[in-house]
């Protein structure tokens, strides 16, 4: 019983006591997803007239800014 212990104890000592390597893979995974589907989106708003984005409540130059820096490439 005591091996166990200690083994166990010893073997999360070095961890940090964060998010495991798959939950945080998940999450860079969906936060990418995310900022793809935000890139097509704008994509798609700035296609439109100023009128109706105004009557969506858009503002192009929101939009515009957004996609400007929304990218590396």
């Amino acid at each position: 019983m005591a091996i166990a212990t200690t083994t166990s104890t010893s073997l999360t000592a070095g961890r940090s006591t964060g998010k495991s390597f798959f939950n945080r893979a998940v999450d860079r995974m969906v936060a990418s997803r995310e900022r793809q589907a935000r890139r097509y989106v704008n994509g798609y708003l700035l296609s439109l007239d100023d009128a109706t984005l105004a009557a969506y409540g858009y503002d192009r130059k929101e939009l515009e800014k957004e996609s400007r820096f929304g990218s590396i490439i």
